[in-house]
C-alpha cells in the first residue's frame, strides 16, 4: 500500500479528476491509464450520443420538486463536454412525443453517472488507493 502512495504524483489529484469530468476517460489518460482512457471514452461517449439521437431532454432541472427529474438532470451534466456540446449545438428539449424519449433520458443519465464513477476511480488511482 506505501508503495502504491509513493508512486502517486504529488499534485495531480485535482487536474486528474478535472480532466476526468470534462472529457470521460481523460483523467486516465492523465495518470497514464491509456487502456482504461480509452474504454470510458468510448463507453461513455457512446451512451451519450445514443441518448441524445434517441431525443432525450437535456435540461438540469434544479428543485427538489421532483428528486428523479433532479437525478437525471446532474446525470446528464457529469458527461462533462459531450453535454455542453450537444447542448450548444440545440439539442435542449428533446421530443417529447418520441418513442425513444425515455430511453435516450436514461442512456444520457447513465452516461454521466457512470462517469461519477470513473472520476472517484481516478482520485483513487491519483492518491495511490488502486493501481
Amino acid at each position: 500500500m506505501a508503495e502504491a502512495r509513493a508512486e502517486a504524483r504529488s499534485g495531480s489529484v485535482v487536474p486528474a479528476c478535472l480532466f476526468a469530468w470534462l472529457v470521460p476517460g481523460a483523467g486516465h489518460l492523465y495518470l497514464g491509464r491509456r487502456g482504461r482512457a480509452g474504454l470510458f471514452f468510448g463507453t461513455i461517449v457512446a451512451l451519450f450520443a445514443l441518448g441524445v439521437t434517441m431525443d432525450a431532454r437535456l435540461e438540469l432541472h434544479l428543485g427538489l420538486d421532483d428528486p428523479l427529474a433532479f437525478v437525471i438532470g446532474v446525470g446528464q451534466v457529469m458527461t462533462g463536454l459531450p453535454y455542453f456540446l450537444a447542448r450548444s449545438l440545440g439539442h435542449v428539449l428533446g421530443d417529447v412525443k418520441s418513442a425513444t424519449y425515455d430511453y435516450g433520458l436514461t442512456f444520457t443519465a447513465v452516461g454521466g453517472l457512470l462517469n461519477v464513477l470513473v472520476i472517484l476511480d481516478v482520485h483513487d488511482i491519483a492518491v495511490g488507493r488502486k493501481s
